[in-house]
């Protein structure tokens, strides 16, 4: 935000008239009015935009209140087939430029806001980042939940309405220092309390079998209400708008009225204060035994409502016939978090609504599918048996039969395989029995699959090749996607203008008409402008990190850009080998001719991951001897990008000459962030890894830059890799760890880097950094090489973006559609006669 006082010039007229629900200029201005002098209580001598944006926040959701009525009505009275995308997260960022565009009145906004003396982006940056999630996972959900409304289909969000988000990061003394986000500190505009749909969720107590009433019930059980909290998904003009409903834990009773008045005042609010724990913080620290009995209930808490709110609704419909149940429902439990739910909806249908264990057994494995995230074992959630029966006893109890029917279908296909049996049991055993709770999703699954290609065929060859041997038929692969909406239209909008321009609009609901840009790429005229376009991008990013962190860039520089969760498998770690090397090279040659650089590394680490958090401290320590050197001005710059988050990435991407896709080859699942950069005109420098692969297989070899060992080679390469020997036989590689071992970037702190070099030259690294080390050096030569020719690289850029329609999230949703929900395509139409449909 700029340093400008906000103030706003024409509110001093008085409105007494209900504001009107239209979409042409004055409408907006009316509306803004009666929201901003009414109910948000402000005149013209109010000076903080947050007010105006909230005022505008609640201009436009007016304006999409009448459509998401109208599409819950639409699918009520159709009785169609749903999905319900369970999600523990939905990095879902700043939520009005967003509907605004969906809504299709970017324009007559802006317009208006500027006829009261307002700049509208002073109002947009004023939003606070929804940050729900943690990365790639969440961020693919928020797209998710866009190509659903987009494409018209009846799929409703579940997660957690977390009170803090995702941590601020900040940075002293170039480490990571984690603070709380509590963005929901001020009003979130956008959301909707429904209190009428409460439910109970259970924790503690124990089981009892009475047979003479209805066989097991849990009881003397700790309960949480679960208040839901709807968010309005609109489709791109298209009237559509879903709905992400996001729970709360409240308490039954807000405190012990007796424990009050006894004068034990914290006693007295105890329950109220645990209760509301759930729901307080994403992903709590589950390095101690409390953390990890915090996350469980988190998991179940939000399995446990989502899926008693969608039985409730069927009941409404329906009765207690469940016999169509599994033809109108789908779950699609995103990634192993919310897999509770396979037991929770035994539960319910037998313990709630009187069902046999087999006909709920066969309704839970027709609706459930599970999409898997991570190749990374040590990621597959698993949860000690004694905190399952102490937390959820009647869910420990259903898991227990669920596996024993299971290891009897294994037993049977396999007799006497003991070691098998072992190996796919739900119940790993050993020193301390825990629950696999990826094994419990596969089996209570029809649907199992992967994120990419190369994914989803290690999935079946390693992971679970067990569960793939014996249920080829439930695996399949759906390659991950992003929306263009946001990931360009709404972040690039001077590039979205243009491609409009050339080849028409249609591409933003159908990207893989960005084809048509490819005989363009041959037109001098049109690099031209598509260069000064990239220019003018990277000018902005420029600009933005000067406001924000007091950065300077040079923008005839290589955008070099590595932005994602700092982990050891993504190899920020090798990125900084290689600006090391450049350095060496610039300080030991006199008349060194490389093109200019500025490497841009953004990422958050783990709170407990003291590797990754290690990783940032070498960054920043790297960068401060690299800045602060003479030599290496207006020719190398390596930059960390503090807090990096959604509104982040809006302004990264544009900019981004450069990205760098670089995790060690069969350790990525897939990826999005070279999805993004691809889509605003990046070339990729990247491993045979993840999306990588299609990335490259769409766009041609030609305009990515290939390095490092194919998975195949990382697992043969294991039995014999010597890190050591690598270093002596590549000198410049000897000169990058000599710098690192004597401390020249850590003077002061001496040995604070020493487990990372140890992990770097230990033949045990997993990572193999070093084994790829010299080809990423050559390709990043030719990275180089290729910068000088500015119409060539321009032309490799043009064909990047025209060769991106496969990674739009609309065509994952379709295949998602067309393989696993089976969901009608329900078009909506407002009935209003103040609102303007959006359809052409």
């Amino acid at each position: 935000m700029s340093n400008q006082k906000f103030i706003p010039r024409k509110l001093g007229e008085s409105i007494i008239e209900l504001p009107s629900k239209g979409l042409a200029k004055e409408d907006f201005i009316h509306s803004f009015k009666e929201y901003y002098v009414h109910l948000l209580g402000r005149d013209e001598e109010s000076h903080q935009a947050h007010y105006a944006y909230e005022a505008l926040g609640l201009t436009v959701r007016d304006r999409l209140m009448e459509r998401w009525k109208e599409t819950h009505h639409t699918y009520k009275q159709a009785k169609c087939k749903r999905t319900f995308y369970l999600s523990m997260e939905y990095l879902m960022g700043r939520s009005l430029s967003n509907a605004m565009l969906n809504l299709g009145v970017n324009d007559v906004a802006t317009q208006a806001m500027y006829d009261l003396g307002i700049e509208i982006e002073e109002l947009i940056v004023s939003e606070r980042d929804a940050g729900l999630g943690n990365g790639g996972l969440g961020r693919l959900a928020a797209c998710f939940i866009d190509s659903c409304a987009t494409l018209q289909l009846p799929v409703i969000g579940y997660g957690l309405r977390y009170e803090y988000g995702m941590f601020t990061q900040v940075i002293e003394n170039g480490e990571q220092k984690e603070k709380p986000d509590h963005w929901l500190r001020l009003r979130n505009v956008w959301e909707v309390k429904r209190q009428e749909c409460t439910h109970r969720v259970h924790f503690g107590g124990h089981t009892e079998v009475q047979t003479d009433v209805k066989g097991v019930i849990w009881v003397d059980t700790h309960d949480v209400l679960a208040v839901p909290y709807d968010t309005p998904i609109p489709g791109y003009q298209n009237s559509t708008v879903n709905t992400l409903r996001l729970w709360r834990a409240e308490a039954t009773e807000e405190f012990n009225l007796d424990e009050f008045n006894s004068g034990d005042y914290a006693e007295a609010v105890a329950e109220k204060i645990g209760a509301e724990n759930i729901t307080m913080v994403l992903y709590p620290n589950d390095a101690n035994e409390n953390g990890k009995s915090l996350r469980l209930r988190q998991q179940y808490f939000m399995a446990s409502a989502s899926l008693q709110d969608v039985i409730s609704h069927w009941v409404g419909l329906y009765g207690e016939d469940f016999s169509l149940f599994a033809e109108k429902n789908c779950f699609q439990l995103n990634d192993t978090h919310p897999s509770i739910a396979v037991a929770e909806l035994m539960r319910l249908l037998m313990d709630m609504h009187d069902l046999s264990w087999d006909k709920a057994w066969e309704i839970t494995c027709s609706t459930m599918a599970y999409t898997n995230h991570t190749l990374l074992p040590e990621a597959l959630e698993r949860w000690p048996v004694p905190l399952m029966q102490s937390l959820l006893p009647r869910l420990m109890e259903i898991i227990f039969e669920i596996n024993a029917h299971f290891i009897c279908q294994v037993s049977a296909k396999w007799p006497g395989d003991t070691d098998k049996l072992a190996r796919m049991s739900i119940i790993e055993e050993g020193g301390q029995k825990q629950v696999r709770m990826a094994y419990l999703a596969i089996v209570g699954s029809f649907s199992v699959n992967g994120v990419a290609e190369l994914h989803s065929k290690l999935l079946q060859k390693d992971l679970f090749s067990d569960f793939y041997n014996l249920w080829p038929e439930k695996f399949n692969n759906k390659t991950n996607g992003v929306t263009p909406r946001r990931w360009l239209v709404g972040c690039n909008p001077e590039l979205a203008a243009f491609i409009t321009k050339t080849i028409g609009s249609d591409w933003v609901t159908d990207l893989s008409l960005l084809k048509k840009l490819a005989p363009y790429a041959d037109d001098a005229s049109f690099r031209k402008q598509w260069r000064a376009i990239k220019q003018s991008a990277k000018q902005e990013l420029a600009d933005y990190k000067k406001q924000e962190h007091d950065m300077n860039i040079n923008v005839k520089a290589i955008f070099d850009v590595q932005v994602k969760r700092i982990h050891e498998y993504k190899r920020q770690v090798l990125n900084v080998l290689h600006v090391i090397h450049l350095y060496n090279c610039i300080k030991h040659s006199e008349n060194d001719n490389r093109v200019p650089r500025c490497v841009l590394i953004g990422g958050k680490a783990a709170p407990g991951y003291e590797m990754a958090k290690t990783i940032i401290k070498l960054i920043n320590n790297v960068a401060a001897v690299i800045n602060g050197d003479p030599d290496m001005h207006g020719k190398l710059n390596l930059l960390f990008l503090p807090d990096y988050n959604v509104s982040a990435m809006e302004k990264i991407c544009p900019g981004t000459d450069l990205s760098e896709q670089i995790s060690t080859a069969g350790k990525e699942a897939s990826g999005t962030g070279n999805m993004k950069m691809m889509m605003n005109g990046a070339l990729t420098i990247g491993t045979l890894d993840g999306a990588n692969i299609e990335i490259r297989e769409e766009v041609g070899d030609e305009n990515f830059f290939l390095f490092g060992l194919t998975e195949e080679q990382v697992v043969a390469r294991r039995k014999h890799y010597d890190p050591e020997s690598l270093i002596d036989q590549d000198e410049d590689l000897q000169q990058v760890m000599k710098l690192l071992e004597c401390g020249h970037f850590n003077q002061l702190e001496p040995g604070i880097f020493n487990r990372l070099i140890e992990s770097l030259k230990s033949p045990d690294d997993p990572w193999m950094t070093l084994a790829d080390f010299r080809s990423y050096i050559e390709t990043q030569e030719r990275v180089e090489n290729a910068y000088r020719d500015q119409e060539h690289w321009v032309r490799m850029s043009i064909m990047n973006v025209a060769h991106s329609g496969k990674f739009s999230s609309d065509r994952t949703i379709n295949e998602y559609n067309q393989d696993i929900w089976k969901l009608p395509k329900l078009p909506v139409k407002p009935k209003r006669s103040g609102l303007v449909s959006l359809n052409k």
